[in-house]
């Protein structure tokens, strides 16, 4: 058993942060090697209880925070080279440099090198779990599994589908697209921290055979992730209109597939009305949040309000390469101005720990993993990452003069980027 004694943020089932300014967070192997948070809280209250076992090794980390590791809800790691790519807007960033550069990855080497870099920054910027986008080469998705096996690290992946209106080279074939999927999904899924995640790129890339198949794959095979985009761009949304005009919007073109059910997540979901917005409530799909991207494609504004007002399920998300950035901080902060700026009428304020919850437990409430990652509660698995809120001389001098929670997390979202994570630490089995 490693006990940890520092600053500890946690959260309760209600997102309500929970902090210890000196606590214990023990942390042990289960019945499968697994390692596991035994018990969070206070030092006064449980150091005694937990000292006097055998064998146990305590780290002590003053002035440092420990929190969960980071969840991103929405990424592509082959567009680790296309960040910070100019463009006019989504479309021909698209076809300029996404595309171009995407159709590398039938070359399992060069993905495999990509791989490795994007999970060694994922992890530099304390991000512990990630749904990741791969290309339609099926190498792509054997990479990327690869190199978070070997970290021990949570990943949920999938080969892209699109059949139609993609260039030579990242188009796939519908019926050879499925079958790769299904292997893909045989492979990977479940096998050790792995999940599959069924990845129509988004609607207008794929024919009515394929949005079809990818549905029946999902009723087949329960447990697996769905993930695309919807509505993130006014111009996307009326060449979705013309492929598909039997549709009552983007979003229910999903839903008429059989692609809209829990642990489906759209990236973007921008542009919903409140019948879209009442669809994702019911079935339990989930909304990734990506506001560095938005602005960078400007794109819109996700609507807080509406979202809550419905019951949406909801996280944030980097979307690296539209994103502008690996760091969590800098996707918070992001979230946070947009929030300000496209709701300044209701006066809207997203709160330090509401964002810190998007992005950890709240993320891993949108994946159905609840209680499973994101957070450090007694039960989950132990991702975690050490925080230091003096990481530079600003930052330093901010958080020391923290009155309270609130002060010291918004200090650090507004102020940080990765030089505020220490250490991350995944779990994994012995």
């Amino acid at each position: 058993m490693k006990i940890y004694r520092s600053a500890l943020l946690r959260f309760a089932d209600d997102g309500q942060a929970v902090y210890d300014s000196d606590a214990l967070l023990a942390v042990a192997p289960d019945a499968a090697g697994v390692q596991r948070v035994v018990a969070a809280g206070s030092w006064q209250a449980l150091a005694d209880q937990y000292l006097e076992r055998e064998g146990v090794q305590v780290i002590h980390l003053p002035g440092k925070l420990l929190a969960p590791g980071f969840v991103d809800l929405h990424i592509h790691y082959p567009q680790t080279d296309v960040i910070g790519a100019p463009a006019p807007g989504l479309l021909p960033w698209l076809e300029n440099y996404t595309f171009p550069h995407e159709s590398r990855f039938h070359d399992r080497e060069y993905a495999d090198g990509v791989a490795d870099f994007f999970m060694n920054e994922l992890l530099r910027n304390g991000v512990t779990t990630a749904l990741a986008f791969a290309t339609s080469h099926p190498a792509s998705v054997d990479a990327i599994m690869t190199a978070a096996q070997k970290r021990s690290m949570r990943m949920i992946a999938g080969k892209v589908l699109q059949d139609r209106n993609s260039p030579d080279g990242v188009r796939d074939d519908t019926e050879q697209g499925l079958i790769d999927t299904e292997t893909l999904i045989q492979r990977w899924h479940g096998v050790d921290r792995l999940g599959y995640a069924i990845t129509p790129r988004f609607a207008p890339t794929s024919t009515e055979a394929q949005l079809r198949g990818a549905g029946e794959l999902a009723a087949r095979y329960g447990d697996v992730w769905i993930q695309s985009h919807v509505a993130e761009n006014l111009d996307e949304i009326a060449w979705v209109k013309e492929l598909f005009p039997a549709a009552r919007s983007y979003l229910a073109v999903y839903d008429d597939f059989g692609l809209m059910r829990e642990r489906a997540v759209y990236a973007h979901s921008i542009w919903l009305d409140e019948t879209d917005r009442q669809l994702m409530h019911d079935t339990r799909a989930a909304a990734a949040i990506s506001p560095t991207s938005n602005q960078f494609l400007a794109s819109g504004y996700f609507d807080y309000l509406k979202a809550d007002q419905a019951g949406m399920l909801y996280g944030l998300a980097s979307d690296v390469g539209g994103g502008m950035s690996f760091s969590p901080f800098r996707t918070m902060q992001a979230a946070y101005v947009v929030g300000r700026e496209s709701h300044a009428k209701q006066g809207q304020s997203l709160s330090p720990q509401h964002l810190w919850w998007q992005h950890t437990a709240g993320a891993a409430r949108a994946l159905g993993l609840q209680g499973v990652i994101g957070n450090l509660q007694p039960g989950c698995e132990a991702d975690l990452v050490v925080i230091n809120p003096g990481c530079t001389p600003l930052l330093a001098r901010k958080t020391a003069q923290a009155r309270n929670l609130d002060e010291l997390l918004f200090a650090m979202i507004i102020l940080g980027d990765d030089r505020l994570i220490e250490q991350t630490i995944v779990s994994q089995a012995k």
